[in-house]
C-alpha cells in the first residue's frame, strides 16, 4: 500500500532532525522497510504513469503476426473494407483455431491501429466567416392534424453566431430546400453569402470533383446571389455546426412530439422559438447570439425586391385516363384530358396541373412516398360518370358517396343515376363535392309511399348551395 504524502513528508522531517529510523517507524506506526525508502528516495519530480501490463501472458500469443499481416495489407483497401476487432476474431477462429476470447484481439487491434495512425488523420477545427451559412436535413416526429407523422426538419445554422433555424417538410427535395430557405431569407432580411450542404442533400452532388445542381436551385442562387460549397463525401465535419444543431434542435424543440392543426402551423412555432434560443450566451465568445448574428446579417447580402417562387415545371402526358405519372405516384388530371401534354408545377406541398395554354386544371396536395392508389379531386370523375352511368358500380367515386345516397345510386336506373350524378356535378362546382354529395344523401330519403327501387324522390338538377368551401383532394 502507498505511504500518503503527508505522512511521506513526516519521514523526512523526522530524518532530517536525526532521529532513528527504528524510532520514526515506531512514532508514525510505518514499516521500517517504507522509513528506509522515503528517506533515501532522492527526487521527488512528478512522473508520467506508467503503462499498466497484464500479469498473465496474452491469448494472442502466436497469432500475433496473422493480425499485423491482415491490418497491414488493410492499408491498401478501401477505408469502409478494412478489418475490425470483429473481423479479425471471426477469421482468427475459423481460420486459425483461436480458442481465445474476443477481448484480447481487440485490444490487440486497437493497439496496432494506434501506433500506425497516419500523421495526417484526424480533424482540425474550422473558422468560418460572418455571413456563412451551413444547411442540413433531419427526421423528427410530430403531430399534425391529429395525426403522428415522420418529418424531415430542414436546418439552417450560422456557425459565426451559432443562430439556428428549422423548418419541418414531408420530403427533402430542392422544392423543400429552396422554399426553407427562402423562409429564413425572409425572416432574417438578408441572403448569406455561402451555403455548405451536405453531398447527399436534394439540390446537388458531387461527383469527382464535379458538383451537379438542379435547375431549380440554381436559379436560387442566381436569384439571391449567393454561393454554394459542397462537403466531401463521408465528411460530416466539413459542417459539423449544423450536424450539431439538427439534433439540438430536436432534443429541445421537439420533446415531447408537437402539435399543431397544419404543418405551416407548427413551422410558425419552431421559427418563433427559434428566436427565443438567440437570448442564449455564446458557448464560447461569451456575448449573446444574438448579438452576434446581427454581424452575419450584416455580411449577408440585402434581399431582392421579389421572393423566388421555388416551383419546377415539367412536361407530362397523360395517359387514356387522363392520369399522370409523377415521382412516382399516379394524379388524375381527368378523363377530358387523356393522352394530351400538361405541365406539372411541383412545388414543396402542392402539384399543380396545367393545360397547354398554361391555364391551371387540378391542384393536388403533394404526396412524398410510393401511395398505392390514384390520387384523385372526386368533382373531376363525375362528368365521365354522368356520361357512362354503367361505371358506377366500381367507380373511384363510389366509397366517397355517404348513405343512403350511394345505395339509392347503386339502385337507381341508368336514366335516374345520370340525371343525379349531373346534379352532384352542378352543384360541385360552386359548393365543393362534399357539400354536393351530403346534400344528394339527405335528399334521396326515401318517402314511405315511394316503395318502388330507383324511385326515391330525387332533389331537383339545382340545388340551393352552402357558401363555397375549398374542394379536398382524395387519395
Amino acid at each position: 500500500m502507498k505511504v500518503p504524502m503527508s505522512v511521506q513528508e513526516n519521514i523526512r522531517t523526522l530524518d532530517s532532525h536525526g532521529i532513528a529510523g527504528r524510532e520514526i517507524a515506531r512514532r508514525l506506526g510505518v514499516s521500517r522497510d517504507a522509513v528506509v525508502k522515503y528517506t533515501g528516495q532522492r527526487d521527488y519530480s512528478p512522473q508520467p504513469p506508467a503503462p499498466v501490463l497484464r500479469p498473465a501472458g496474452s491469448a494472442m500469443t502466436g497469432f500475433e503476426t496473422t493480425v499485423e499481416t491482415w491490418l497491414g495489407e488493410d492499408q491498401r483497401r478501401p477505408r469502409k473494407q478494412r478489418h475490425t476487432a470483429k473481423r479479425g476474431f471471426d477469421r482468427l477462429v475459423v481460420e486459425r483455431g483461436f480458442t481465445g476470447s474476443y477481448s484480447p484481439v481487440q485490444r490487440f487491434v486497437k493497439k496496432w491501429n494506434d501506433l500506425h495512425r497516419q500523421a495526417g488523420e484526424g480533424f482540425t477545427e474550422l473558422v468560418w466567416p460572418a455571413g456563412t451559412a451551413q444547411v442540413d436535413f433531419g427526421q423528427a416526429e410530430a403531430i399534425i392534424g391529429g395525426l403522428r407523422q415522420v418529418l424531415h426538419i430542414f436546418v439552417v445554422t450560422f456557425p459565426f453566431s451559432n443562430m439556428r433555424f428549422v423548418q419541418a417538410y414531408r420530403g427533402e427535395t430542392s422544392e423543400c430546400v429552396c422554399h426553407g430557405l427562402r423562409t429564413v431569407f425572409d425572416h432574417i432580411g438578408a441572403a448569406p453569402r455561402h451555403l455548405v450542404f451536405d453531398n447527399a442533400t436534394g439540390i446537388g452532388r458531387r461527383v469527382g470533383q464535379k458538383v451537379v445542381e438542379t435547375k431549380l436551385f440554381s436559379a436560387f442562387k442566381l436569384h439571391y446571389r449567393s454561393e454554394s460549397r459542397y462537403c466531401n463525401p463521408y465528411s460530416g465535419n466539413e459542417k459539423g455546426n449544423v450536424e450539431n444543431a439538427v439534433g439540438f434542435l430536436r432534443r429541445n424543440l421537439m420533446v415531447p412530439e408537437p402539435e399543431a392543426a397544419t404543418l405551416q402551423g407548427l413551422n410558425d412555432v419552431l421559427l418563433t422559438r427559434c428566436m427565443a434560443l438567440a437570448e442564449a450566451t455564446h458557448y464560447r465568445k461569451g456575448l449573446a447570439i444574438s448579438e452576434l448574428f446581427a454581424q452575419d446579417v450584416a455580411a449577408s447580402l440585402a434581399l431582392p425586391g421579389v421572393g423566388f417562387d421555388p416551383v419546377r415545371y415539367e412536361s407530362r402526358t397523360a395517359d387514356k385516363k387522363g392520369n399522370l405519372l409523377i415521382d412516382g405516384n399516379t394524379y388524375a388530371a381527368g378523363s377530358s384530358f387523356h393522352s394530351r401534354t400538361l405541365t406539372v408545377g411541383l412545388r414543396h406541398d402542392v402539384v399543380e396541373i396545367l393545360d397547354e395554354q398554361a391555364t391551371p386544371v387540378r391542384s393536388f396536395p403533394r404526396a412524398f412516398g410510393r401511395q398505392t392508389e390514384t390520387i384523385f379531386e372526386p368533382a373531376s370523375l363525375l362528368p365521365l360518370l354522368v356520361t357512362k352511368p354503367g361505371a358506377w358500380g366500381h367507380s373511384q367515386l363510389r366509397p366517397l358517396v355517404p348513405e343512403p345516397g350511394r345505395d339509392w345510386l347503386d339502385k337507381a336506373t341508368a336514366t335516374n343515376r345520370r340525371r343525379q350524378l349531373n346534379a352532384v356535378d352542378a352543384a360541385s362546382g360552386s359548393a365543393g363535392f362534399d357539400a354536393a354529395s351530403c346534400r344528394h344523401a339527405h335528399s334521396t330519403r326515401r318517402h314511405p309511399r315511394d316503395r318502388r327501387v330507383g324511385h326515391a324522390r330525387p332533389a331537383p338538377v339545382a340545388w340551393p348551395m352552402a357558401a363555397p368551401r375549398r374542394r379536398r383532394t382524395w387519395t
